[in-house]
């Protein structure tokens, strides 16, 4: 199935339970779409979330609501509904608001174009984490629930572990002279794999940080712009190339190409909450929808969540110290006009 979005779309998001996606577009509009494989997709909405770029979308609260995040510095709920705002955090970044992604039930993660995570607490209805992780804008995030780490990569080259518990960046690795552009955590919490721009994947060892331990070069030398787990052997990638490819992890092949969304960068992959569908977007202003059974012949896994294995003892854990500092790389997405920084957050969820 092919969705035409009539303009660029920066990320993509599945409901966790029905057939809904949403989609954010360059203009600052949020889309929300029904798919079935009997019809045509059907745009039920289409608001205009902000008055910039709309980079960053998720399905929150059970699938009611919709957040977005945007260079305008803001934060929007959407009621998933009506298409109504539910609430508005202004200057809920001092810079872009690059990165969104769901942490819990009732926490979600933030990361902007300076460098700075965020994660946002809406049972207390407040910013509850703060971390100054990277120095350049934060291209990808992912959590490892048991250990509560967050981990970020970043166009500063690096890739970060943040400690929630104890509120601090834990450890990070040193400048890989190249943006990190995704990341995914394999192996059952063993291995961190980072997508750069060179097309190289970064293998980290959970608790050695501070440097790879293998890298894989065969998807070189396009971008790899988007990293989607399928199970803790394999991952999917995107590439600059349009291409995407089914990618085993140690050992390290490509095992197949499985789709060519068309020839212009992947910019974000997602399944469908029941794995029948892999999404995609890229520059060619197009959703796709595509069927996992034809794409990898029947091939599935039950293993959805990353990090389910990590040693849940974070303060004993084996971490690199010290987190350092690296020359800026260069950002893909130009930054707007930074804001003031929080401003009345603690009211943000209030009426979520």
């Amino acid at each position: 199935m092919e969705i035409d979005l009539g303009k660029l779309a920066f990320d993509i998001d599945f409901h966790s339970s029905d057939q809904l996606v949403a989609a954010g577009l360059i203009n600052g509009d949020l889309h929300l779409y029904r798919y079935n494989s009997d019809s045509v997709p059907v745009r039920l909405l289409e608001v205009h979330a902000h008055t910039e770029s709309c980079r960053a979308v998720r399905f929150i609260n059970d699938g009611h609501a919709l957040l977005t995040g945007s260079p305008d510095c803001s934060i929007l709920a959407t009621d998933v509904e009506t298409g109504s705002a539910i609430t508005r955090l202004d200057n809920a970044h001092g810079a872009a608001v690059n990165r969104l992604i769901n942490l819990t039930e009732s926490t979600v993660a933030t990361g902007d174009d300076e460098g700075c995570i965020k994660v946002w607490d809406t049972r207390q209805r407040s910013c509850c984490n703060s971390f100054d992780a990277h120095e350049d804008y934060i291209s990808d995030m992912t959590f490892a629930s048991d250990a509560m780490k967050l981990l970020g990569t970043s166009g500063d080259g690096t890739l970060s572990v943040c400690n929630l518990r104890r509120n601090k960046v834990q450890a990070q690795s040193e400048f890989s002279e190249e943006e990190l552009l995704s990341v995914v955590i394999m192996k059952n919490g063993r291995k961190i794999v980072c997508g750069s721009q060179s097309g190289t994947l970064l293998l980290y060892s959970w608790g050695y940080f501070q440097d790879c331990s293998d890298r894989f070069v065969d998807l070189s030398p396009n971008s790899i712009d988007a990293l989607l787990k399928f199970d803790e052997d394999r991952i999917i990638t995107g590439s600059e190339n349009g291409l995407i490819n089914l990618v085993g992890i140690l050992p390290n092949r490509v095992i197949q190409p499985i789709a060519e969304h068309s020839e212009y960068p992947i910019e974000r992959l997602a399944f469908s909450h029941d794995r029948k569908y892999l999404g995609s977007i890229a520059h060619d202003h197009t959703l796709k929808l595509w069927d996992l059974d034809d794409l990898l012949q029947g091939s599935r896994s039950t293993q959805r969540n990353e990090g389910q294995v990590i040693d849940s003892d974070s303060d004993e854990m084996n971490v690199d110290a010290n987190p350092s500092k690296n020359d800026k790389g260069t950002k893909r997405k130009n930054a707007s006009n930074g804001h003031a920084a929080i401003g009345g957050s603690n009211n943000f969820f209030a009426d979520l």
